[in-house]
């Protein structure tokens, strides 16, 4: 997958998460919780913890509401739990689709993730019937205003990152899942604002469509982030700039080859 159109897929599922802020603060905070509980309180050793309140920052979630999740999930403020589960489908076109969740009623979610699928022409599939094409990484983007390119790429490089590209107004730093903290640690002290950062599944290979169909993956992506239950959903769904369809709530929004 190339690394615009990682890019251009996790800006396209902010702007549609920035039109529903309320449901999202709702989302991160179970993903919180469940990270407290799993892990433990301190985000210095819960990676788990350290990604869900980064995202949660990245959303201008309230430190109250961040803190307040964090007790909720060690049982100071009573005990939730969730369970985590991945779904694996085909949207139009045989894109592959993957949804992580976090559910109290698995029952309840699979059916009406299985619902989405097929109201929005795609098919829930069976476990690891889409996850081998695709593998966890890391990226980060950094603000490029006042920065050099190579002076970027030499420091991120060094601190163990496999790529660096400039895409838009952004460098966008692509890592190993295990060196993900060391190179964002690096990133964070060279006062350099990081615009975007998360550990998440990137494809191998994609699968490209053009834009008729396109419209209708992308209005399946929206439907699936739309459930109370979902908390992330992956593609390898590729588009030419061209033929890319912008999407309500994410102006400009591309998907790109």
């Amino acid at each position: 997958m190339s690394g615009h159109s990682h890019w251009a897929t996790i800006k396209h599922k902010k702007g549609a998460a920035d039109a529903r802020k309320g449901k999202m603060f709702s989302k991160i905070s179970k993903l919180i919780m469940q990270a407290a509980r799993d892990g433990g309180t301190d985000p210095g050793s819960n990676i788990k913890l350290q990604l869900a309140i980064d995202k949660a920052r990245a959303e201008n979630m309230p430190k109250d509401n961040i803190e307040r999740a964090v007790k909720r999930g060690s049982g100071e403020l009573g005990d939730v739990r969730f369970e985590e589960i991945t779904y694996e489908g085909y949207g139009p076109g045989g894109v592959a689709i993957m949804v992580n969740s976090l559910t109290d009623n698995k029952n309840r979610t699979v059916s009406e993730i299985r619902k989405i699928f097929e109201n929005r022409g795609g098919n829930l599939g069976s476990a690891n019937s889409v996850a081998y094409n695709f593998h966890r990484k890391g990226t980060l983007a950094v603000a490029s205003e006042g920065l050099k390119e190579d002076d970027v790429m030499t420091v991120a490089l060094d601190a163990g990152a496999e790529d660096v590209e400039t895409i838009d107004d952004a460098f966008v730093i692509t890592t190993s899942a295990e060196d993900y903290t060391a190179v964002k640690k690096v990133l964070e002290a060279k006062g350099w604002t990081l615009t975007m950062s998360q550990i998440g599944l990137v494809p191998k290979t994609m699968t490209e469509v053009d834009g008729s169909i396109g419209k209708r993956v992308l209005d399946l992506i929206d439907g699936l982030e739309d459930h109370d239950d979902v908390q992330d959903v992956y593609t390898n769904l590729s588009l030419p700039t061209e033929d890319t369809p912008p999407k309500e709530g994410a102006p400009g929004a591309t998907v790109a080859k």
